[in-house]
């Protein structure tokens, strides 16, 4: 369904840990932007029961139900680029991307 790169996988487990709690991050997307839709990333404290959990590499990701169609066989990496580092998508689901890369279209 989707995967995560190690590099991803241990910012997430290094993050979590300076957090102090957490159990791993949630996936999805949310309408907005001038595409249509991003993504959306956020802890998870409290599992919510509808979520679908994946275990990769001692993380753990829950992805929102509702969002399965949009992130199918989407990879999570963790880049850096020059003095910019963050998550990169990677989703072979988009069509395209709005010109800031905020949001993506399917």
């Amino acid at each position: 369904m989707i995967t995560i790169t190690d590099k991803a996988s241990n910012k997430v487990k290094q993050t979590l840990a300076k957090r102090g709690k957490g159990l791993g991050i949630r996936i999805g997307v949310k309408t907005t932007g001038c595409s249509g839709l991003a993504y959306v990333l956020e802890y998870v404290d409290q599992p919510i029961s509808e979520d679908i959990k994946i275990d990769c590499d001692g993380c753990s990701l829950y992805i929102d139900p509702k969002s399965c169609a949009y992130i199918q066989g989407m990879t999570i990496d963790y880049v850096r680029n020059g003095l910019n580092e963050g998550f990169e998508f990677r989703n072979p689901n988009e069509r395209d991307r709005c010109g800031c890369g905020e949001s993506f279209r399917v």
